[in-house]
C-alpha cells in the first residue's frame, strides 16, 4: 500500500487544478466543455484517492461525506451520458472547499506522526 501522503496530496493536487480550471467562473465552465473534462477528469481521480485512504481517516473525519465522494466517482465513471453540470457545480462550489481543509488537516497530521516516527527512531 502506498503512503496515505501520496493519496492526500494527489487530492489536493486535484482541487487545487479544478479551482485554477474553474477559475472564471461558472458561465465559462458551462460553455467550455474542454474545461468541463478537463474538471470531471480530476473528479474522478479525487474520488478515487478518497477511496484509498484507510478506513480510520474516513471514520475519524466523518464531516466529511465519503460515501457520497465514491458514489459520485461512478456516475463520472460509469453514467457520464446522464452528468448534470448544475450537480458538478455544486459539488465544486460546496464539497470541495471543506474537503480541502479536512485533507490538508490530514496531511500536517500524517507529515507530524512521520516525524515523530523518525525521532522515536534515532534515539
Amino acid at each position: 500500500m502506498k503512503d496515505i501522503g501520496v493519496y492526500l496530496e494527489n487530492i489536493l493536487a486535484c482541487i487545487e487544478r479544478v479551482r485554477r480550471y474553474t477559475a472564471s467562473g461558472r458561465d465559462v465552465f458551462f460553455k467550455d466543455d474542454m474545461t468541463q473534462d478537463a474538471v470531471m477528469r480530476n473528479l474522478q481521480v479525487l474520488a478515487e484517492s478518497c477511496g484509498r485512504l484507510p478506513r480510520d481517516l474516513r471514520e475519524r473525519r466523518r464531516e466529511i461525506d465519503w460515501r457520497g465522494i465514491n458514489g459520485f466517482r461512478n456516475v463520472l465513471v460509469h453514467d457520464y451520458l446522464d452528468l448534470n453540470l448544475e450537480r458538478i457545480w455544486a459539488v465544486i462550489e460546496s464539497e470541495l472547499p471543506p474537503l480541502a481543509v479536512v485533507i490538508r488537516e490530514e496531511l500536517d497530521r500524517s507529515d507530524a506522526e512521520i516525524q515523530a516516527q523518525g525521532r522515536e527512531g534515532s534515539t
